[in-house]
């Protein structure tokens, strides 16, 4: 499974990259907004930039052809740009016109297992089901990963899956567990996923008997 980073934070996304772990981001004008930024083509660009990658922006308008049309202009702005559509019968059609035009779309916002399958039959490179929404109202998102991801296998379906809204460690090993191709989360999931207070134990007891034996008190 391949981690990528779900924010506009360009720190957080130059340090994740240099962890060597990162292979994609995704992020939308909340996220860009969240951070500051006023320009959003301009933060967008920089993070293509920085990525070896697929980068996911999002459209921000209502009506296919709006849509079309924002998703042309988002998708000439760097070649490893994704375009994220909402998981609407107006997002299939776009989602079907940018597939002839070998634009790839990531179909967001995918609460179902039918959503999904329509994303796929549309040519949509990925679909994004979002697990920590859907824990929230009581379901069980990770149940719907799997559900996807053997539908795909079974159908040999080349659309990838993306584990998105992922709010803890946990959620991403659960994704590995049913096949997900990707997981997208937050940079403080990234460090949570290296973090153990055991590692940190034995670190702290290494150095202790470092100082024992080199004579070093300091």
């Amino acid at each position: 499974m391949r981690i990528f980073l779900d924010t506009a934070n360009i720190e957080q996304i130059q340090q994740g990259v240099k962890l060597g772990v990162i292979s994609g981001v995704t992020t939308n004008p909340t996220l860009v907004a969240k951070e500051g930024h006023s320009d959003y083509k301009s933060v967008v660009k920089q993070i293509c930039a920085m990525v070896p990658g697929p980068v996911s922006a999002e459209v921000v308008v209502e009506g296919a052809h709006a849509m079309l049309e924002q998703a042309r202009e988002i998708a000439s702005w760097a070649e490893n740009v994704v375009i994220k559509i909402p998981a609407t019968s107006e997002g299939l059609e776009v989602t079907s016109a940018l597939a002839k035009e070998l634009i790839k779309v990531n179909m967001t916002l995918v609460f179902s297992a039918n959503q999904a399958m329509l994303a796929s039959l549309a040519g949509a490179a990925y679909v994004s089901p979002f697990v920590g929404r859907l824990d929230d109202i009581g379901s069980d998102g990770m149940l719907l990963v799997k559900d996807i991801v053997e539908i795909f296998k079974g159908y040999n379906l080349t659309t990838k899956v993306i584990a998105a809204s992922i709010r803890h460690p946990q959620h991403c090993l659960a994704a590995a567990k049913s096949g997900a191709h990707i997981a997208t989360v937050p940079y403080n999931v990234l460090l949570q996923m290296m973090k153990h207070p055991l590692t940190d134990t034995g670190i702290e007891r290494f150095f202790a008997d470092w100082r024992k034996v080199s004579g070093d008190n300091t």
